[in-house]
């Protein structure tokens, strides 16, 4: 099982296709991981969003989610070979 103390972070970024990719290329070569999506524009802890006090005129869509992946420790070495030819 993977928790917070026992992995690591294989991709960050604002790329759907990217992380789709990286997901399936995981899935295919049985490395189990987990994800985290953080969108910038939905309500944070304490009340109203940056779109919600601001708007959102001028702010690229594409670019408003950050997609994380994260492997086992064990599987990292494993994981980011399998990567580079990505």
């Amino acid at each position: 099982m993977i928790m917070f103390w026992n992995r690591k972070e294989i991709f960050v970024g604002n790329s759907v296709q990217k992380f789709d990719e990286i997901r399936f290329r995981l899935s295919a070569n049985n490395i189990k991981y987990d994800y985290k999506i953080v969108d910038s524009t939905s309500p944070g802890y304490f009340g109203a969003s940056t779109r919600a006090r601001m708007g959102s005129y001028g702010i690229d869509l594409n670019l408003t989610k950050t997609y994380y992946i994260y492997v086992h420790k064990k599987d990292y070495a494993k994981a980011q070979a399998l990567l580079r030819t990505c």
